[in-house]
């Protein structure tokens, strides 16, 4: 039998797939070779070619010419070998939308109603939202047909019921006959903020980076705060419990210059950046997020694989109640240096990891800062209440991504320097700190369940040379559940222990006893941060969310707290939180998002011995409501 393709006779099939015996006259297997099959061919070349295709209407048909596709680059800014047959093609759709508010074309063609739009639609193709080019409508001294205008407006609502231990006022309060340290601890917080942004750059940045871009953001805030007792909101015992308050700030003022490529097809590129801009130094914003005065150099190499960032930020004043930037105030003496490099895709496919080196160095002994509500905030009363003067540099590794279906998030800093005077020694002190956090998530359908873990060190020896209390230079964590939990949101003064200081810091995790993250200084003397925490994300349809998170929090050493207090031994326990959060996105983007969350604080015995007055509240409480609106 020769080589080819064995074929079974259609009555050997049946009978083989009924059971039954095949007859020996059938024929089981034959040479393919041996059996012609009507219209099939064997594979191969063909000897015989087919009739050639005459063309019989020369030139309707005819191939592009070679120009219309890429070639290769030339290595100049934006000439690629490339002619677009269509000079304005992101206007191809919009060309065909009636002028004028006349719609009776949509009559006679129904599918331009989808597709033309009001220029207030942030959904569709849209001028203001840099969709088309400004052509022919931009001003006589942008150079070019490619610049593209990209406006912002959000308004942002918060409503937030609160309570958190007030001390009672020493030379007056609202109840004379009170004589308790701390008072009724409810409050109220009303804030709205407007942001206005407007942004023009230059280049097609549907697929490479803008060859420049200017960007100037404003935020405007009108703040409303009650609370109970006097002298929390104003230094003066005279001034009332409640105060409103408005500040207009410049959050984003820079310029964003395109040096050039590293590679030519897949737009490797460097820039610079400078003014006032945007800053995160890790992933989860533990360090230093926010938006200060600096110039950056960044990039990225090989396919995007690598990414580096370089930079240097003055820092700018902060107003004190909004927290938006002061620039009528000269900028502080506070400078930060930073370094950083991603490289995703390792140690294993899905993973980013990152490197990053930052000094801060502050040079502010000599200031005496005063915020507008007449407390003082440097130096901090705190201590020997002088001012200081520090250097110190954080080493950091972080990872972000996954292990298979494990989503992973970590975090390492060393903090390393010096402090000019130590608050409790008047000498100068090492800085020897340590932070570690992680967070790890499951995904199970609609729910993702999380555990998340984070340790600051604390320093257990205030009189030893060494400050080994972990503190950032800006935190704004998305972490452990965020603003919705109560430990992050909301501060805890630091009664008895110091003037105008707090446990914490709004919208921050770490104890570091600062007068103010916003206009205070570092300080590495504290008792460190140690957190517990479970949660859950519940996508229970695509444009509503419910989380749920639990944490339980413990200062690492509890001597310097002793200390200031005066106290003989105080528990590390600081308390339960509890928090709960809804998040209504109406058209399922982030163009309206609406959330609602609430969270129960229930403090252990450390927080307890501070800050519970018997026969006052001995749990409290936080409730969040905010609407955000962009365009």
């Amino acid at each position: 039998m020769g080589l080819g393709f064995a074929l079974i006779s259609p009555l050997a099939l049946i009978a083989m797939q009924a059971g039954e015996p095949v007859a020996a006259g059938d024929p089981v297997l034959q040479d393919a070779e041996d059996v012609p099959i009507e219209d099939r061919r064997r594979p191969g070349v063909q000897s015989e070619l087919p009739d050639p295709i005459v063309q019989q209407n020369e030139g309707a048909v005819r191939a592009p010419p070679p120009e219309a596709f890429y070639t290769e680059y030339d290595g100049t800014e934006g000439d690629l070998t490339l002619d677009v047959a269509v000079p304005d093609r992101a206007r191809i759709t919009s060309s065909l939308c009636p002028k004028g508010g006349d719609t009776s074309i949509y009559t006679l063609y129904p599918n331009l109603a989808a597709m033309c739009h009001s220029k207030l639609d942030p959904f569709h193709h849209n001028l203001l939202k840099g969709d088309h080019p400004l052509g022919e409508k931009r001003p006589g001294f942008l150079k070019g047909d490619d610049w593209y205008l990209i406006l912002t407006g959000i308004s942002d609502t918060v409503v937030e019921p609160r309570s958190f231990p007030i001390p009672v006022g020493v030379q007056t309060t609202d109840r004379p006959d009170s004589l308790d340290v701390f008072g009724r601890s409810d409050s109220l917080v009303l804030a709205q903020t407007f942001i206005a942004g407007v942004s023009l750059l230059k280049g097609m940045t549907a697929f490479k980076p803008p060859t420049v871009e200017y960007r100037v953001t404003v935020a405007g805030q009108y703040n409303y705060v009650d609370v109970p007792e006097r002298r929390v909101l104003e230094v003066e015992p005279s001034e009332d419990s409640e105060r409103h308050d408005f500040f207009i700030g410049l959050q984003e003022a820079f310029v964003d210059y395109h040096i050039g490529r590293f590679d030519s097809k897949r737009y490797d590129f460097f820039s610079v950046r400078a003014g006032i801009q945007p800053w995160q130094s890790d992933f989860r914003g533990f360090l230093f997020q926010d938006n200060q005065l600096g110039i950056r150099f960044f990039g990225n190499r090989d396919n995007n694989r690598w990414q580096f960032n370089a930079a240097a930020f003055w820092r700018v004043e902060k107003d004190t109640n909004s927290g938006l930037n002061d620039i009528t105030q000269s900028p502080r003496d506070d400078y930060v240096f930073t370094a950083n490099v991603y490289r995703q895709d390792f140690p294993v496919v899905g993973m980013t990891s990152q490197l990053s080196l930052t000094y801060n160095m502050n040079r502010e002994a000599g200031d005496i800062e005063v915020d507008k509500n007449g407390f003082p905030v440097r130096p901090a009363l705190l201590g020997n209440l002088r001012g200081r003067d520090y250097d110190v540099v954080y080493i950091g590794h972080a990872m972000d991504g996954h292990f298979g279906r494990v989503n992973v998030t970590t975090q390492l800093y060393g903090a390393f320097g010096e402090d000019r005077d130590d608050i409790f020694t008047d000498d100068a002190s090492k800085i020897e700190a340590f932070f570690a956090a992680a967070e790890a998530s499951y995904d199970v359908d609609w729910l993702r369940f999380r555990l998340s873990g984070l340790y600051a060190s604390g320093d257990s020896d205030p009189y030893d040379g060494k400050e080994t209390g972990f503190d950032a230079i800006f935190e704004n964590p998305v972490f452990a559940g965020a603003d919705t939990s109560y430990w992050i949101r909301q501060t805890i003064p630091f009664a008895g222990g110091g003037r105008a200081v707090a446990v914490n810091g709004r919208n921050g995790i770490l104890n570091s006893l600062r007068s103010s993250k916003e206009q205070g200084q570092s300080n590495f003397n504290n008792p460190g941060t140690v957190l517990l925490g479970a949660g859950v994300d519940a996508d229970l349809t695509p444009d509503i969310r419910v989380s749920a998170n639990w944490n339980h929090l413990w200062f690492d050493s509890t001597e310097i707290v002793q200390v200031l207090r005066s106290e003989g031994s105080i528990p590390k326990a600081i308390g339960h939180d509890v928090s709960v959060a809804g998040i209504w996105r109406p058209w399922a983007n982030q163009n309206a998002v609406i959330r609602l969350s609430g969270a129960v604080f229930d403090p252990s015995d450390g927080f307890g011995d501070l800050f519970v007055a018997r026969g006052r509240d001995d749990r409290f409480y936080s409730v969040l409501a905010n609407a955000t609106f962009a365009f």
